[in-house]
């Protein structure tokens, strides 16, 4: 490939280059059509939905449900209203998956037109089946009666044996990235956002949640709740079950079950300042309220991002407040991801890395350079490995291949870190006296849209290149886009507090010390030091289970409570046949479902001969799991 001199840009109206690795080239793009996607012809660009979008667009999807714990099902109605891309449009064209349509009903201004001969097609295993709903060229909203599957993805239903408090039952949903469908019928991608609201019935005394303002019960026993700003379907969120809530601040607060709520309140009680601290680098929080609720152990994520409620694991309640840069990065989907979306999970760096760039930002804001350089290593540690299991190179570009096959694929490092880092790239080149107020600029321009990559390359080159051009060449802005792996321009984040935890452990390894310099120095580690410690000792070969014995009679990491730690331990216990460590192991398996964990634990089972003993562990622990987990097991054990 030829290196294009840096002002070669000045002759496209948005760095409208030929990418290299065989992606397609980058749709050329004015600032002003940028900024008004409305007048832009829609295109549909979203293989994973079956949703005619680029014909009409859904605007409203309104819920009215019961939410049936006998049968586990969500039973009831969703009306939808809609707009009309092309005038001649006559069909209508949902997702839905293992959902019972049970009949549909087609309006005009607010008057029923009847019922409609409606159609499904053959299900698929991935994107479920297309509900096509005919329309009259009067028709502006549709009635959809309709129940949810028992085995929907999308949803998991706890027995009260699987809750804290052992008295009610829960229920908790996970729409991204396809399980929207699972939960309701709607044009199921991120490129198209809507506005909702529901109404829910809920068993006494239990309190349902919702990603959108919290109604109070009325006199009918029906809560009411309101999302007004527009979200794309994956930000669709419900939760129900025996649910407190503390307050931090007037408009902060966490939900959880008792047994964990105060403790949760204490650990998060530094979210105001969080917010504080995107509002200043990025501009205001435009959604009302952010609370958080943590749920019961086996939601499969740290977290996810639902406007107004995050969701989050309680593996991140360590009682010191040293993983609560996922609270920080949930937040930041407030600006990233939440305000401006990905258009298809062929983008998903434009949501991750860019809310993992703005995480450490406000990380290194709140706690200092330091803390946020430790966690730049140890995420380029895990880049790294990332991009060496990768499945195959294309997967390791920010744009991902046409011909991804689920978009789970596009949840790997790659999209959050080297997405970051991409970022932290521009930083270095631009300076963060231009590169801030641009990013500012990038949210606040392209706020309540689904933008491209290719949207945000012409964004960069009209609001920054232009007026910089020896700061990028045309072959760096590839390398990073559009191909494999890490690119050489990419930052080598170095800390200090690292290198002398290198140094002690390997000055122990080798014998040259007895461990009592490393022993007095840990008694001042943080988290991250003792993750770098464990993931480090990869750097040294096989260590052999007898040192592993040494080291976990010293520091007692069998059976700590500090998940992060737990799993990095569990991984060179495995790796290193450390037997000792496999009864709490196994205890771990059985209580944490978060799938950053368990995915690799169970990985690396099965790659270090441990595959017999690994299947009757997730047989016991895999009624426990949420289904997106239980899917993702069942591939890495091969059932």
């Amino acid at each position: 490939m030829t290196i294009l001199r840096p002002a070669i840009f000045t002759i496209f109206a948005g760095f409208a280059l030929t990418a290299c690795q065989g992606a397609e080239a980058p749709v050329e793009q004015s600032k002003a059509a940028v900024s008004e996607p409305t007048k832009r012809i829609i295109t549909k660009d979203d293989k994973f939905t079956y949703a005619n979008y680029d014909e009409v667009r859904v605007t409203h999807l309104d819920l009215n449900l019961d939410v049936n714990f006998d049968a586990k099902v969500l039973d009831g109605i969703a009306t939808i209203d809609f707009e009309r891309v092309t005038d001649d449009a006559d069909m209508l064209v949902l997702d839905t998956k293992d959902l019972l349509i049970k009949s549909v009903r087609i309006f005009a201004d607010g008057k029923p037109e009847g019922v409609t001969d409606y159609t499904m097609d053959a299900a698929d295993k991935v994107l479920g089946e297309a509900l096509r709903i005919p329309l009259t060229d009067k028709t502006d909203q549709v009635l959809i009666s309709y129940r949810t599957s028992p085995k929907a993805e999308g949803l998991q239903w706890l027995s009260p044996a699987q809750t804290a408090g052992k008295k009610y039952p829960y229920l908790f949903s996970q729409a991204q990235a396809l399980n929207a469908r699972t939960m309701a019928p709607l044009q199921d991608t991120p490129a198209v956002r809507m506005t909702y609201s529901a109404t829910l019935r809920v068993p006494d005394p239990l309190l349902p949640l919702m990603s959108a303002s919290q109604g109070a019960k009325d006199e009918n026993g029906e809560h009411r709740f309101e999302m007004p700003q527009p979200i794309p379907s994956y930000l669709l969120a419900i939760a129900v079950g025996d649910i407190k809530f503390k307050p931090i601040n007037d408009h902060i607060g966490v939900y959880a079950e008792e047994y964990i709520l105060e403790a949760a309140a204490e650990e998060f009680s530094e979210t105001p300042q969080m917010e504080e601290a995107n509002t200043k680098l990025y501009g205001p929080y435009r959604w009302g309220r952010y609370d958080l609720i943590v749920l019961p152990p086996s939601f499969p994520f740290g977290g996810m991002e639902n406007p107004r409620l995050s969701f989050l694991t309680p593996t991140l309640v360590a009682g010191d407040k040293s993983l609560t840069n996922v609270v920080a990065h949930e937040l930041a989907h407030s600006w990233s991801g939440n305000l401006v979306t990905n258009s298809s999970w062929r983008d998903a760096w434009l949501n991750e890395g860019f809310t993992s760039y703005v995480e450490n930002r406000v990380m290194e804001e709140l706690y200092g350079e330091r803390r946020a350089v430790m966690e730049q290593a140890l995420d380029m540690e895990g880049l790294k490995r990332a991009i060496g299991e990768a499945k195959r190179p294309e997967l390791t570009h920010l744009k991902l291949p046409e011909d991804m096959e689920h978009p789970d694929d596009a949840f790997t490092l790659v999209s959050y870190i080297k997405g970051a880092n991409f970022l932290f790239f521009l930083e270095d080149r631009f300076g963060r006296e231009k590169f801030d107020p641009f990013l500012k600029a990038w949210f606040n321009d392209n706020a309540f849209k689904a933008v491209t990559t290719e949207d945000f390359i012409s964004y960069l080159h009209e609001n920054l290149h232009k007026d910089n051009p020896d700061a990028l060449t045309r072959a760096e802005l590839e390398a990073w886009v559009y191909g494999p792996g890490l690119p050489e321009t990419a930052r080598n984040p170095e800390s200090d507090a690292f290198n002398e935890v290198t140094r002690l452990i390997g000055t122990w390894l080798a014998g040259d010390s007895n461990g009592d310099e490393m022993l007095e120095a840990s008694k001042k580690w943080s988290t991250h030091e003792w993750l770098h410690m464990l993931n480090s000792l990869d750097d040294f070969g096989d260590v052999g289970s007898e040192n592993l014995a040494v080291l976990d009679e010293t520091y007692s990491f069998t059976g700590t409570q500090n998940a992060e730690t737990a799993f990095a331990w569990y991984m060179q216990a495995i790796k290193g046949g450390y037997e000792p460590a496999m009864a709490d192991l196994e205890n771990f398996l059985m209580t944490v479902g978060r799938g950053k964990f368990i995915y690799r634990l169970y990985g690396a089972l099965k790659d270090n001969g441990k595959a017999e003993w690994a299947d009757e562990v997730y047989a016991k622990a895999r009624p426990g799991y949420h289904p997106i987990a239980q899917r993702r097991i069942d591939d890495i054990l091969n059932k």
